[in-house]
């Protein structure tokens, strides 16, 4: 199943990371005079700014604060490096409290040398140990998973079959996963696995970009939407599906982008939204 063709900028969230040259107040007034929707801000972006007054700031300008990013990073070979993550992971759910953002997403983590098995566990008992504070203060937690390139030291989650397994055992409300079509493209169970997302209601937060081919960083050279070899409408499709009806944020890391101009940037990111998501 494909998705229609999107006609607005009402369901479209961009990133603070992906503007990355705009600071956060930059960015939300030119995300808010080009009618974008929403916006999912990175903490670094947040660095010495009163935070409750920038939330507000992000709202006075129409934009809908859709999530923090990121938390996660759980595994760690000592004890005391899991709690500094367990605590690191506290102070971003109240900063998204403070900010007025629903939903934290988790790039959960791995530790090179420790067998994924191991830090999958201590990935999901960093979630279980930040839960109550998620829980009291409102907050949503996603489980991003990542490509498996990313196996050795950012995420030892790495498909969503993965993740939605992580999501059910923990079983609660305020546990689900964000499904990037950069990381999850690949996968051929991924149709059914967005699917089975949708019906555990699981299913929080749908990031856009594209796969180029070739590409000269497999962190920094992602693709504007129609720019490389995912089907992003069809994924799209995939997810609406399953019965979300949330924002569709472009999340994009490229030093090619942002070494331009990023009002061109922005111009360019509606036009990929538009007809090619």
């Amino acid at each position: 199943m494909s998705a229609k063709p999107l006609s607005d900028l009402s369901q479209l969230c961009v990133h603070t990371i992906t503007t990355k040259p705009w600071p956060i107040e930059v960015a939300a007034k030119n995300f808010s005079e080009a009618g974008i929707g929403g916006i999912t801000v990175w903490r670094n972006a947040l660095t010495g700014l009163d935070i409750k007054q920038t939330g507000q700031l992000l709202r006075d300008l129409n934009l809908t604060v859709v999530s923090l990013c990121r938390g996660g990073f759980f595994p760690h070979t000592e004890a005391i490096g899991r709690q500094v993550a367990i605590d690191d992971n506290k102070r971003a759910i109240e900063e998204a409290y403070a900010l007025g953002a629903p939903l934290i997403v988790l790039v959960c983590g791995a530790v090179p040398g420790q067998s994924l098995t191991e830090s999958r566990k201590q990935i999901q008992d960093g979630i279980m140990a930040i839960l109550p504070d998620a829980e009291a203060a409102g907050v949503k937690l996603a489980i991003e998973p990542l490509h498996p390139m990313y196996a050795d030291n950012r995420s030892a989650i790495n498909t969503l079959s993965q993740a939605n397994d992580m999501a059910e055992a923990i079983n609660s409300p305020w546990v689900g996963v964000a499904v990037d079509v950069y990381h999850l493209w690949w996968d051929p169970m991924l149709e059914s696995e967005i699917a089975r997302c949708g019906k555990n209601e699981n299913l929080y937060a749908f990031h856009i970009c594209d796969w180029k081919t070739p590409t000269t960083d497999f962190l920094n050279d992602r693709g504007l939407m129609g720019e490389g070899c995912i089907n992003v409408r069809q994924i799209r499709g995939w997810v609406e599906a399953a019965g979300f009806n949330g924002f569709n944020e472009v999340e994009i890391f490229s030093n090619r982008y942002w070494s331009e101009d990023q009002s061109v940037f922005l111009d360019k990111i509606k036009q990929g939204y538009l007809h090619h998501s």
